[in-house]
């Protein structure tokens, strides 16, 4: 099988956990939009979706699924999103689309997390995929020297711009064995809006798309 079949293989799997006149957090990413298609015929039995992207909000309304600004939803049973690296212990790096703010907005309202991914995502140890980090635009420069300073090699997305207004750092050459710890000390730098690391609040399901089919860990 091709990468794209194991995405929609766990994308697909993923709409078991979707409940009867819920509103589902939707997030953002190629396996997710393989999500998004398989939740459109199921668009009358669901109330409507919350999106952590302009991208994925875009493609719900296309398929017929009214989006709900996160303000005005009290409470979402379940989010479905992708990732970019994932370890044993459910934490993850997220954000190589730029959406990682949101994204962590939405993952600690809901009650459960689904992760879905193919089995490439799969790691040991997280940092071979560059860690994004969401800054204010007048501290690009600040926060990329402080990260330095924490062992990384911080390199500037350059043409891109957040969602938020904000820019990335995706930092390089880490090595990253204590994911909660580094979560908050990057959270700490002034200027600094979000990081990509998923650690302190991890997935609660992750269903990986593999040739024997989904597998599915609770």
């Amino acid at each position: 099988m091709d990468q794209n079949t194991l995405k929609q293989a766990a994308a697909m799997a993923a709409l078991d956990y979707v409940q009867q006149d819920s509103i589902v957090g939707v997030g953002t990413g190629s396996t997710v939009a393989f999500f998004i298609q398989g939740l459109a015929p199921m668009r009358n039995r669901i109330r409507g979706a919350v999106s952590s992207s302009e991208d994925s909000s875009a493609k719900l309304k296309a398929a017929g699924i009214e989006v709900f600004d996160l303000n005005a939803v009290n409470q979402l049973d379940i989010y479905v999103d992708g990732a970019d690296e994932i370890t044993s212990h459910r934490h993850m790096i997220k954000g190589g689309g730029g959406a990682l703010t949101r994204e962590k907005i939405i993952a600690a309202v809901a009650s459960k997390f689904i992760c879905i991914i193919d089995e490439t995502k799969q790691v040991d140890i997280l940092g071979a995929f560059p860690l994004p980090v969401e800054v204010i635009p007048m501290a690009r420069s600040y926060v990329a020297r402080e990260l330095v300073r924490l062992g990384g090699q911080p390199v500037w997305r350059e043409g891109l711009v957040t969602d938020n207004g904000n820019l990335i750092l995706d930092v390089h050459n880490l090595k990253i064995l204590n994911p909660c710890e580094l979560e908050r000390q990057i959270n700490q730098i002034a200027g600094v809006v979000c990081n990509g690391l998923f650690a302190q609040r991890g997935a609660d399901v992750v269903i990986t798309g593999t040739e024997q089919g989904p597998q599915i860990s609770e």
